[in-house]
C-alpha cells in the first residue's frame, strides 16, 4: 500500500515547499516590514490579522494564485520521467478479405514522458494501444505512422518504431495437396509405433500474395504424437492438428492464410515387434600370439519393436566387444547396439564369455574370386589365374584345424562404379566366425569389364 500512495506524499510535500518557499515567507516577511514601519500602528494591524475571516480572505487568495501558478506550469512541483512500455502489438484496420500486408512489426516498445505520478497513472489506467488505420489504402507500398490511443492527456510519448514501411497486395488463393510430418514419437511408449496417419483433408485452399503463393513448395499438417496418452494399441484422433507452409528449401512461410486453419488426423498405434537374433561383433586386435578360443553370449536373442518395414529389415541386434585388451579367460557386460528406427528392445546388455588361446595359422588356397557391386548392363571376367585366390585363416588349433572349412570364407572384389574398361580391384575376404580373422595372400587381381 505505501508503494501506491508515495506519489501522492511525494507531491503533497511538493506544495507544502512551494506554499512555503513563495507564499509563507514573503508574506510573513513583508508583514514584518510593514510592522516595523507603522510600529506605532500595530496594535491595529494585529486586530486585523486577528479577526478569522481576514485569514480566510488571505488563504484563498493564497490557494487560487499557487493554483494558477502550476497549472501555467510557471512553478514545476515534480521533475519530468520517462516509462518504456515493451512489447505492445499492433491493431490493423484494413480490408482482411482482399488484402495482403507484408512489413508490419510484431511488437511496439512505448515511451511515456512526463511526471511520476502522471506517467503512474497512465500506465495503471486505460488500455495501451497502438494502431494503424489502412481502411483507406489500395495495393502498394507505403510509409506510414504508428498511433498511441490513451486517454491520459498528462503524458507525452514516442513509439519505436513510430514510422513502419508496409506493402499491401492483392489476395489470391490457390488449392495445395496436404501431407503431414509426425512429431515427438519418442514421448509415445516405448513399445509403441504409428503405424498410419489418416488426415480428413487431402487437400487445403492457401491464401496469400502471389510472390508468397509461388514460394510454397509443401503444407504439411503438425501430427503432434504427444498429444496421446495410451499404453495400448489402436486408433486415436488428434484433433486440430497445425498446418504450415514451407519452401523448396524447408524454411517456414509466414503470412498464409489457410482454409481450413486446421484439420484432424486419424492415427493408428501399433505395437509390431519381432524375434530377431544377438551377433557378438569385435573390434581391436587381439595380442600379438593370442586368439579367441571360445565367445558365447549370455542372450542369445531379443524381441524388436518398431514400426514393421524397420524391424523387418533388421537380420540381428549387434553387441560390439573390444577384444584389443583382452589376454584371458572373462565374461564382460555389453550394451546391445539399438538400429535406427528401433523403438525397443526386451534386453537392452549381454554378458559375453570369452577364453584366449595361443594363435596358429592355416593356408587355404583355390578359393573362387566372387564379384560385387557390378552395374547393369556389365559382365566381368578375370584371367584364369585370377579367378581363384589363397588365404591364410588365424585362431586357435581347434578352431583353424577342426571348425574352419574353405566353404565358410567368402572372397570378393567390389566393382561398383567400374565401367567398361582393364581394372586393377582390391580382393577381399571375410568370415562370420568371430573367433577367427581371415587374410588374402593376392591382394589384387586384374578385371575385364565388357558391355553385355
Amino acid at each position: 500500500m505505501s508503494k501506491i500512495f508515495k506519489p501522492f506524499i511525494i507531491f503533497f510535500r511538493a506544495i507544502y515547499r512551494a506554499i512555503d518557499k513563495v507564499i509563507v515567507t514573503p508574506i510573513s516577511r513583508l508583514i514584518y516590514k510593514i510592522n516595523e514601519i507603522f510600529r506605532d500602528n500595530s496594535g491595529k494591524i494585529e486586530k486585523i490579522l486577528n479577526r478569522p475571516n481576514v485569514l480566510i480572505y488571505v488563504s484563498l487568495i493564497c490557494a487560487v494564485g499557487v493554483f494558477l501558478l502550476v497549472d501555467s506550469q510557471v512553478i514545476t512541483l515534480t521533475e519530468t520521467d520517462a516509462k518504456i512500455i515493451k512489447d505492445q502489438s499492433v491493431e490493423i484496420n484494413y480490408n482482411e478479405e482482399a488484402y495482403v500486408l507484408e512489413g508490419i512489426p510484431e511488437n511496439v516498445d512505448i515511451t511515456l514522458i512526463g511526471s511520476k505520478s502522471a506517467i503512474y497513472l497512465a500506465t495503471q489506467l486505460g488500455e495501451h494501444k497502438v494502431t494503424l488505420d489502412l481502411s483507406n489504402y489500395g495495393v502498394g507500398t507505403y510509409k506510414v505512422d504508428l498511433r498511441y490511443n490513451h486517454s491520459g492527456e498528462a503524458v507525452d510519448y514516442k513509439l519505436d518504431p513510430s514510422t513502419v514501411t508496409i506493402k499491401i497486395s492483392e489476395k489470391v488463393s490457390e488449392v495445395k495437396p496436404l501431407s503431414y510430418d509426425l512429431l515427438n514419437e519418442d514421448k509415445l511408449d516405448s513399445k509403441l509405433s504409428i503405424s498410419n496417419i489418416k488426415l480428413d483433408n487431402s487437400e487445403i485452399i492457401v491464401k496469400s500474395s502471389q510472390e508468397i503463393l509461388d514460394k510454397v513448395a509443401v503444407v504439411k499438417a503438425l501430427v503432434d504424437a504427444s498429444q496421446i496418452d495410451t499404453k495400448d494399441s489402436g486408433k486415436f484422433t488428434i484433433e486440430s492438428a497445425t498446418l504450415v507452409a514451407y519452401d523448396e528449401l524447408g524454411n517456414k512461410l509466414d503470412n498464409i492464410e489457410m482454409v481450413p486453419s486446421k484439420v484432424s488426423a486419424e492415427v493408428t498405434v501399433d505395437s509390431y515387434h519381432a524375434t530377431k537374433p544377438v551377433n557378438i561383433i569385435t573390434t581391436g586386435e587381439m595380442k600379438s600370439g593370442k586368439a579367441i578360443a571360445s565367445i558365447s553370449s549370455s542372450v542369445s536373442e531379443v524381441e524388436v519393436y518398431g514400426e514393421k518395414s524397420v524391424v523387418d529389415a533388421i537380420d540381428a541386434i549387434e553387441a560390439s566387444l573390444d577384444i584389443s585388451t583382452i589376454d584371458s579367460e572373462k565374461s564382460i557386460s555389453v550394451n546391445l547396439i539399438k538400429p535406427n528406427g528401433v523403438r525397443y528392445l526386451s534386453q537392452s546388455n549381454t554378458n559375453v564369455k570369452i577364453s584366449i588361446g595361443d594363435q596358429v595359422q592355416r593356408k587355404i588356397e583355390g578359393l573362387k574370386v566372387r564379384q560385387e557391386g557390378l552395374g547393369e548392363g556389365l559382365s566381368a571376367g578375370a584371367s584364369s589365374k585370377d579367378q581363384t585366390i589363397d588365404v591364410i585363416v588365424k585362431g586357435v588349433d581347434s578352431v583353424v584345424n577342426k571348425d574352419i572349412s574353405d566353404t565358410d570364407i567368402y572372397a570378393y572384389v567390389d566393382l561398383t562404379g567400374l565401367k567398361a574398361g582393364t581394372h586393377t580391384v582390391k580382393v577381399m575376404a571375410r568370415i562370420s566366425d568371430q573367433r577367427v580373422t581371415v587374410q588374402v595372400v593376392q591382394t589384387e587381381i586384374t578385371v575385364k569389364i565388357t558391355q553385355k
